[in-house]
């Protein structure tokens, strides 16, 4: 048991000192800016905390854009506690929330978008499926649904009836739990739904939210708080140069479940779509949910970008490879929690 503890006292010295001496850079991952009432994979950070992380990160380090860290890493220059902020996704909240609290910091940013959710009234089919199972009311007991060819039926018993005051006291629930962890018979389904619908072709799990949506009595439009950026709106958000618009594919596939030729499609359409609305070059990407293969890699270099970042939990180093930048997630952390958690970096 000594000796344990003292193994645990020298890796943590040992893990202070190359923090050091080679602390390199942080790139963090963010998705919203919003308040939220169900978060189940913990997208939001309140405005309140994110302009908390700002304050820290202009203590911690120096806030750069992403190509200006990559080309100091092709030059060789000191990296060393650079922090870059990312978005992924590309939601509206970006543009309303987060823009005005990076101008006033002046903290550059990238944002990833998914040029399919452009324009759209409908929702990203993750917080599709929260609105309909997630949010107070009433559901029918029975669910039957078709998916590949196969017939899955739930049950939700007490769980057809769920109040605002439950909401509230499930609103912190995270899906990374495990099934029988979670407070109720709709998180579960929820999850289970997830699992079934994440590697369906787009067409298929829509026409399948579709379905859902009909047996929950649901309004077929989405919520105003959850869309993605128009148009108008991408442009206004890269008005002024701060912010970066990179790509994230087209529908946010797990690009390592999909053959060459579409994952190619995804990469170069997503591209091509944000190079014609925004007139310039496109050079950042990013993987969504951090899916890829060693072709996947190979695709997003020949379509022409730069770099592309991953969800490989580290810090960019000299020797990091650029087409997987590891990144860290960060969540609705009040300021002194994100800069504790902050230290450990750097």
């Amino acid at each position: 048991m000594i000796l344990g503890k003292l193994s645990n006292k020298v890796q943590h010295t040992v893990g202070q000192l190359k923090n050091k001496i080679f602390p390199g850079a942080l790139i963090l991952m963010y998705h919203r800016v919003n308040e939220a009432g169900s978060d189940p994979w913990s997208l939001c950070v309140t405005p309140k905390h994110f302009a908390e992380h700002l304050e820290v990160l202009r203590q911690y380090g120096y806030p750069l854009h992403l190509q200006q860290l990559t080309k100091r890493l092709s030059d060789h220059q000191p990296i060393n506690r650079s922090i870059v902020v990312t978005f992924d996704d590309g939601y509206a909240d970006n543009l309303y929330h987060a823009k005005p609290l990076l101008e006033k910091y002046e903290i550059p940013a990238t944002v990833f978008v998914t040029t399919g959710g452009i324009d759209q009234k409908r929702e990203f089919w993750w917080d599709e499926l929260e609105r309909l199972l997630l949010q107070p009311g009433i559901l029918p007991d029975l669910l039957r649904l078709n998916i590949n060819g196969r017939t899955y039926q739930w049950e939700l018993g007490e769980a057809t009836h769920y109040s605002e005051t439950e909401r509230q006291r499930d609103r912190h629930c995270r899906m990374g739990r495990k099934l029988r962890q979670y407070p109720t018979l709709r998180h579960t389904l929820y999850r289970s739904l997830y699992q079934l619908l994440q590697f369906l072709p787009i067409y298929e799990r829509n026409k399948l939210l579709d379905e859902l949506a009909i047996w929950a009595n649901a309004e077929p439009v989405g919520r105003s708080t959850h869309r993605s950026l128009s148009k108008e709106e991408m442009l206004a958000l890269e008005l002024g140069g701060l912010i970066e618009i990179g790509a994230h594919t087209v529908t946010h596939p797990f690009l390592s479940q999909l053959p060459i030729a579409s994952q190619q499609d995804e990469i170069q359409h997503s591209k091509d779509y944000l190079e014609k609305i925004l007139g310039h070059l496109i050079t950042s990407f990013s993987y969504p949910h951090g899916s890829y293969t060693t072709e996947t890699t190979s695709i997003v270099q020949e379509a022409g970008f730069t770099c592309a970042c991953s969800t490989i939990l580290g810090k960019v180093q000299q020797h990091s490879n650029f087409f997987l930048l590891p990144r860290v997630v960060v969540e609705d952390w009040d300021g002194e929690t994100f800069a504790h958690w902050l230290s450990r970096f750097f």
